[in-house]
């Protein structure tokens, strides 16, 4: 099963993030890569995502939504591998207890000079998670039936790293305002998850 990754990406992507991205000859950057972990685990017997609150700090991404996940280092096999051990680092959850179901499309950040590798992923229990202090503020569970919900795309007014008070296609999902690159990534699965549905 496959879908249009940049079109699903499209969706959520701020109008002045596309422009600048069309603008950009991305191959010719030395853009690092990283790679993050969409993962599914049950609870109270419903399919859960977990998502993170990245700390505060002086960065791009400071108080931002993420997938657990981070910057590949040369000792990892490959983007799955950065994906698993990111994921371990992050919120505690041990690599051996991950089945990886399959890769997803790679998404460029223009203010970090990243491609971004996603990963799908899940575990049979719920994992007992534990936070990173330096990467996460805060571990976030969120039921698939909040991603699946058509109610919960929205669009928020924001001041990001490369533009001030702009509209931004956004996710509202357990409380928390999803936007940028995780919700470009987040909603290529979710349009995964409903053709999948549909068959």
């Amino acid at each position: 099963m496959s879908v249009p990754g940049e079109a699903s990406h499209f969706i959520m992507t701020p109008e002045a993030r596309s422009r600048e991205l069309k603008s950009l000859k991305i191959e010719e950057n030395t853009a690092r890569n990283a790679a993050v972990m969409m993962l599914f685990y049950p609870k109270d017997v419903v399919t859960h995502l977990v998502l993170i609150l990245r700390p505060e700090y002086e960065g791009v991404h400071s108080g931002q939504i993420a997938l657990p996940g981070g910057k590949a280092e040369t000792f990892d096999q490959n983007y799955t591998a950065t994906a698993l051990r990111e994921t371990q680092e992050e919120v505690g959850v041990h690599t051996d207890t991950v089945t990886v179901i399959k890769s997803m499309t790679k998404v460029y950040i223009p203010p970090s000079n990243f491609w971004v590798h996603p990963f799908l992923g899940f575990t049979d229990n719920r994992p007992d998670f534990v936070a990173q202090k330096e990467e996460v503020a805060k571990v976030i569970e969120v039921p698939l039936t909040e991603l699946l919900d058509e109610g919960n795309v929205t669009s928020q007014k924001l001041t990001t790293s490369y533009a001030k008070n702009i509209e931004v296609p956004s996710f509202e999902l357990n409380g928390y305002v999803v936007w940028g690159a995780t919700a470009m990534m987040l909603s290529e699965l979710k349009m995964l998850l409903k053709t999948s549905i549909a068959l």
